[in-house]
């Protein structure tokens, strides 16, 4: 079973905020269509909410997938004693980790999965 990982408070409360907007510009689109709008119009602010909840599920999908990146580096560098074969990867890893872009972390986060998957099993084989 996965640890839950609880959000920052600023997080939390930034996206609350987006929501909350987002909510107020769902109900305008209601507004909209009961007072007969012009389609355009009502196509912009559904633009506009879909642009808004991306932006939302960005920020939570960052945060998550950055800290899980970065527990599991730190995991990775304390279980291998400098012989483990994955050294290389794990330097690269720790070194690319505040650059990486929200398309990557999901890839680097498999990668450090499976790297300490191995050292699990090479310290084990060790004692």
């Amino acid at each position: 079973m996965k640890k839950s990982q609880k959000l920052p408070s600023d997080l939390i409360l930034d996206i609350k905020t987006r929501l909350k907007t987002l909510s107020g510009q769902i109900n305008g689109i209601v507004k909209m269509l009961d007072e007969g709008k012009d389609p355009e119009q009502i196509n912009t602010q559904f633009k506009s909410i879909d642009k808004g909840i991306q932006k939302a599920h960005f920020l939570l999908l960052d945060e998550a997938y950055r800290k899980a990146l970065a527990i599991g580096i730190v995991n990775a560098v304390d279980s291998c004693p400098g012989d483990c074969g994955n050294e290389d990867k794990i330097d690269y890893l720790r070194r690319e980790f505040p650059n990486l872009e929200l398309a990557d972390l999901t890839t680097k986060l498999k990668e450090i999965q499976t790297i300490e998957s191995r050292l699990k099993a090479y310290n084990e084989k060790k004692v």
